[in-house]
């Protein structure tokens, strides 16, 4: 199948304006965050967006999982065509650059109880546990739902266990900044889908469906989105309470918080 659109042209089409007018909303508003901090935060979420992803990708687009339309790809590294990897960039701009505009805070000690870490620990582990008892037990149509929650559930699990009761603090400006992105990356996805671009194995999946989409794809945009916006949040979170020790006990000079770099 030829598709009318190329991978690139997702890109140029639906995520390149988005990005350049949320990047403009927050160099221009007071109440962005923008600086140093969340702009190192971001830097460091798209390495490791690109550190965890890249074998995720490789392993299941052999495996069959998905594919793309003849002619919707320049070319692949690995087995992943180079628009996927440049994807593994631009989602986590995308998403921060809402998140900037969101800025969940709360004035909440690093010490937060140790059963709350257990919890949150816990949450992850029992996803990814899910994940692996269907590849293990289930059949050909759980292996996408069951590779994605066994890849989420280790990064949930160091997220939730060091921060659950900030998250749980933040939680209605977190669902916000959540949910917009997702919602809007379900819609690309759902275009691509539908203009061939790629192509989600029906064999792989369990046939399940939100919004048009195959429920996997929904799963892995909310799961990627979360990794990204509880990530930068709670590593300003830390920043900012360490500034706060330093500037009481006098320990050393305050670094510029992201509103002091306005």
């Amino acid at each position: 199948m030829i598709s009318p659109l190329t991978y690139f042209g997702i890109h140029l089409t639906l995520l390149l304006p988005p990005i350049l007018i949320l990047g403009w909303l927050a160099v221009r508003r007071d109440r962005a965050w923008w600086g140093v901090r969340p702009l190192s935060g971001l830097v460091i979420m798209i390495a490791l967006a690109v550190v965890y992803t890249t074998p995720f990708t490789n392993r299941l687009i052999p495996a069959g999982v998905w594919w793309y339309g003849d002619g919707a790809v320049l070319a692949t590294v690995w087995y992943t065509p180079i628009e996927e990897y440049l994807f593994f960039v631009l989602q986590p701009i995308l998403t921060a650059l809402w998140l900037f505009q969101v800025r969940p805070s709360a004035d909440l000690s690093l010490a937060i109880p140790r059963p709350h870490r257990l919890l949150g620990v816990a949450g992850g582990l029992a996803i990814a546990v899910v994940g692996l008892l269907l590849l293990l037990l289930g059949d050909i149509s759980t292996s996408y739902l069951g590779w994605l929650f066994l890849w989420a559930g280790p990064v949930l699990a160091i997220q939730w266990g060091f921060g659950l009761t900030y998250l749980w603090d933040v939680r209605r400006s977190l669902l916000v900044a959540i949910a917009v992105p997702t919602l809007y990356l379900w819609v690309v996805d759902r275009i691509a889908i539908e203009l061939g671009v790629w192509v989600i194995s029906d064999t792989h999946t369990t046939g399940y469906g939100l919004l048009g989409l195959p429920i996997e794809e929904a799963l892995f945009f909310l799961v990627t989105n979360l990794f990204v916006v509880q990530g930068i949040t709670m590593y300003i979170w830390v920043l900012d309470r360490i500034d706060g020790v330093s500037a009481v006990t006098g320990a050393s000079p305050r670094l510029p918080t992201s509103s002091d770099d306005r």
